[in-house]
């Protein structure tokens, strides 16, 4: 496998983004800890977590994954080969984007992942009731402090986006990389117009989540089957789309021709696309990894790219 680097703002980072939203749930810490590990060794240093993460379980805060985080960077003092993202607005104690909810919040995740700074932070959710000129004032005051190296958007509309870009550029602040939408195969209208021409027109690079549609682009998910998963319900619903048979076949088709899992043709698909940079994708267990990382060595051609976006259209 080639160990390859892409530009994200100052960031440079590896083709496949970990998604660590697994940390704390499906995956233990010592799951969690043989999983990270293995997309190091694996050529990767690009990891993804938020601080709501996973307030979603019964008796967990929100903070679980950071947790995992932190204390594998400080168990393995590798703090400064890896870039880790974290995104505030969405925890339960802390939602939105007021100053003193970013200034609460940004603390408490430094504290979790145990550094003194983080290399990408996201607003995790648009704050509509603010101006923009309002988070984004205080969040150039953490990329000025050292806390924060640069600053990033996820779940946030074309004409948002476009606005907090504009307002940056005229008061000299700290502008936004990159955006995290989601996006993925049978998922592609809420990233692809608009949204997209903003990113592409400022140079933002692109990392979306949900790139395998919570498993379904895996391949493992087909009539007839029962996959034990907690995501199981949402990638079971694709199959009952036609768009869903479609894309599993024209993925099964060129997998089969590579030689390659289904998940990275997926995964493939999405990192040639125009604008991204790195897709997203978590893993449970090590045994998921190495499908995920092969992205990084599996180039499609054109035909196989455009089978695959008629397939999904």
């Amino acid at each position: 496998m080639t160990t390859t680097r892409r530009p994200l703002g100052s960031l440079s980072v590896s083709p496949l983004c970990l998604g660590g939203n697994v940390f704390g749930w499906t995956a233990d810490e010592a799951e969690s800890f043989a999983v990270l590990d293995a997309y190091v060794a694996g050529g990767g240093n690009f990891i993804d977590t938020a601080d709501v993460y996973s307030a979603w379980v019964p008796g967990n805060k929100g903070g679980e994954s950071e947790t995992v985080i932190g204390d594998w960077l400080a168990a393995r003092g590798n703090r400064d080969d890896v870039v880790i993202a974290t995104k505030v607005g969405a925890h339960p104690d802390l939602k939105g984007l007021s100053a003193d909810t970013i200034k609460k919040a940004v603390e408490g995740s430094l504290r979790r992942l145990r550094t003194d700074h983080i290399d990408l932070y996201y607003t995790h959710y648009d704050d509509e009731s603010l101006e923009v000129g309002e988070f984004l004032t205080v969040l150039d005051d953490l990329v000025r402090a050292g806390k924060v190296r640069e600053i990033a958007a996820s779940n946030i509309s074309a004409r948002r986006l476009e606005e907090a870009l504009t307002f940056s550029e005229r008061e000299g602040l700290a502008r936004y990389v990159a955006v995290q939408p989601q996006y993925n195969l049978v998922s592609r209208d809420t990233y692809e117009g608009e949204l997209a021409d903003v990113v592409a027109r400022h140079g933002l690079g692109a990392v979306p989540y949900y790139a395998l549609a919570s498993g379904f682009l895996t391949g493992k998910y087909r009539p007839g089957t029962d996959v034990d998963s907690a995501r199981s319900g949402k990638a079971a619903a694709y199959l009952a789309t036609e768009r869903g048979v479609r894309v599993l076949a024209a993925l099964d088709a060129v997998a089969a021709a590579h030689g390659a899992e289904v998940a990275t043709v997926a995964l493939a698909w999405l990192a040639a696309r125009p604008t991204v940079t790195a897709p997203i994708a978590s893993a449970r267990t090590t045994a998921q990894l190495p499908a995920l990382l092969a992205v990084q060595d599996l180039r499609l051609s054109a035909e196989e790219l455009t089978s695959l976006d008629e397939a999904s259209a």
